[in-house]
């Protein structure tokens, strides 16, 4: 990475770099034209940074994210990753996106490594951990949510993910999906350039065959998850099996169930959560959150391939729901 993608378009335009500004140091090693007043140790200069580190945090918190399944936990490993900055002497920093991204992937490997060490929610239970969905309207957004819907990734694919090893999610995370070099990946994980290739190869296979490739139109999208909606709320068995794939995956904290027929069934009981349901943007897809007394109460999450629904994923459990915010949803 050259280290100008990390760089606003106002930096840009005045043809700023990623270098902290180098002025003389002063006696005591602080930079800054000015002798250290507004280097990076003085308050000026400590400003300065946070004012930088922000035009990294949507990119950082997408890479926080995509590694640990909970924007809580996201938001955690970001603020982590400022307080690490805040310490360190970044006056021979040259890209300082790069070493936000490197910072926050250490800081999301170490906290997966702790979580299975406590043997968190584990994948073999009948259901599966599904991450924390990012709803946003259909339209409306405001730009900053824009933003992170447009950084997001299909909740799908962040099952799939949650199948994975920390090492081998940190890998493919960071080169698939960030584009960060393998010979910078390898320092994060702790490994050689070609055995890290190796994981992101075993887990870019894991991902191709557990996540298919949703289709991108939305307003198609929006046309099938209507309709399922509609056949839900109608108990219309055979107006469900024809918008689901025949071998549809519907998964929930409390299992998973395959097979159109397997699934239109489940979704006839449904029906009166359908008839509270309402469409939303599930990380940048179409999908249905239910609200009862303007409670959130579940998300669902389409995943349509080739016109039809091929997975569905339900998030239900309220600790999972709690951290949600709905309000903009309302009105």
């Amino acid at each position: 990475m050259s280290g100008d993608e990390f760089l606003t378009p106002e930096e840009k335009a005045e043809g700023k770099s990623e270098d902290w500004p180098q002025g003389k140091r002063n006696e005591h090693g602080n930079g800054g034209e000015d002798g250290g007043r507004n280097g990076p140790g003085s308050a000026v200069g400590t400003e300065i940074l946070a004012l930088r580190f922000e035009t990294h945090r949507a990119r950082l918190r997408a890479v926080a994210h995509r590694m640990l399944g909970s924007l809580a936990e996201a938001d955690d490993a970001v603020q982590e990753a400022w307080l690490r900055l805040s310490r360190s002497d970044t006056s021979e920093v040259a890209n300082l996106g790069g070493w936000l991204t490197t910072a926050v992937g250490r800081i999301c490997l170490d906290m997966l490594r702790s979580r299975r060490t406590r043997r968190e929610e584990p994948l073999d239970e009948p259901g599966v951990r599904l991450p924390e969905p990012l709803l946003a309207p259909i339209t409306g957004a405001d730009p900053e949510q824009e933003a992170l819907l447009a950084d997001s990734v299909g909740l799908a694919l962040l099952v799939v993910l949650e199948t994975l090893g920390p090492a081998e999610r940190l890998a493919f995370v960071l080169h698939d999906l960030f584009a960060v070099p393998f010979d910078e990946v390898a320092t994060v994980v702790g490994r050689s350039p070609a055995a890290t290739r190796q994981l992101a190869s075993r887990a870019r296979r894991r991902v191709q065959g557990g996540a298919p490739a949703p289709d991108a139109d939305p307003d198609r999208q929006r046309e099938v998850v209507d309709a399922f909606l509609a056949a839900a709320r109608d108990g219309d068995f055979d107006g469900l099996v024809a918008v689901l794939d025949p071998d549809v995956v519907a998964r929930s904290g409390a299992g998973v169930t395959t097979g159109a027929a397997a699934v239109a069934s489940g979704a006839i009981t449904f029906g009166r959560l359908a008839a509270v349901g309402r469409p939303a943007l599930v990380n940048g897809s179409v999908g249905v959150v239910g609200l009862m007394e303007g409670r959130l109460v579940s998300v669902l999450s389409f995943t349509v391939v080739h016109g039809r629904i091929a997975v569905i994923d339900i998030v239900r459990e309220p600790e999972r729901l709690a951290g949600l915010d709905v309000t903009f949803l309302e009105g």
